[in-house]
């Protein structure tokens, strides 16, 4: 029995002893924990004491200040593309622009080279035309006489421009055997007068002969005194070569 006794009793201690280690234990485990969560900056307080409520305030503040740094560092990026992209977009555009302006400016040069070579080819042609032309000088429209002298050389004139031969001695010395200078002379007497063709005009030419070589330009009337001798100057040059080759009767 007394054995037993101390053995309950020295239990009993152990026991004791060993909860009050554990206790112990725990404080300091406590006192750790409260110690390493007090900034490196604040005042020592006593372990297992409640934080101040600046403490408080700074721990629930610091986070705030954080996630507002890091917006603001989000949207200065954010902005930073954005004008980037905004200044390579009107850069893409100022360089669409220019190539327009700059294929405007071809199409309008070679709008203005072709003109040019129109214009060009224009002045050219008209130089050449010019250049072709024949210069026309104007020459006061000749005038002659109504008389046998303005008669045989208004005749003449018009022999020369068709190449029928003859001189005004030619003309006039056969006009002054014909007819004696008058253009309404008529021979109602000889061999074409009994035929019923007269030899009529200054120089006796019967109807037939004054169709058959009537020279263009002239009257187609028998009596006009210049239609009369060109139309017998041609006779005579088919026939003699030449109206001074004519002295009698033709």
């Amino acid at each position: 029995m007394p054995k037993n006794i101390l053995n309950r009793r020295h239990s009993r201690t152990l026991a004791k002893q060993h909860k009050i280690a554990i206790a112990g234990v725990g404080a300091l485990g406590a006192a750790a924990l409260a110690f390493s969560a007090v900034p490196s900056s604040a005042q020592t307080v006593t372990t297992g004491a409640p934080a101040t409520t600046a403490q408080q305030v700074q721990y629930a503040t610091q986070p705030v200040k954080d996630v507002k740094a890091t917006l603001t560092d989000q949207l200065a990026t954010e902005k930073v593309k954005l004008d980037a992209f905004a200044a390579k977009k009107k850069a893409a555009a100022d360089a669409a622009a220019k190539v327009q302006a700059e294929a405007a400016a071809k199409k309008k040069a070679a709008a203005e080279a072709v003109k040019k070579a129109a214009q060009e080819r224009a002045a050219k042609a008209a130089a050449s035309r010019s250049a072709q032309r024949p210069q026309v000088q104007l020459v006061a429209a000749k005038s002659y006489s109504n008389n046998l002298d303005g008669w045989i050389r208004e005749a003449l004139d018009i022999m020369k421009s068709k190449g029928i031969p003859g001189s005004y001695h030619g003309l006039h010395k056969n006009i002054m055997r014909e007819s004696s200078g008058n253009p309404q002379a008529i021979n109602d007497w000889d061999i074409n007068a009994i035929n019923g063709i007269p030899s009529k005009g200054l120089l006796q030419v019967i109807p037939p002969t004054f169709s058959a070589y009537h020279v263009a330009g002239t009257s187609w009337n028998i009596y006009d005194p210049v239609a009369n001798i060109t139309a017998a100057a041609n006779y005579a040059a088919d026939k003699y070569g030449t109206i001074d080759n004519v002295n009698s009767a033709y």
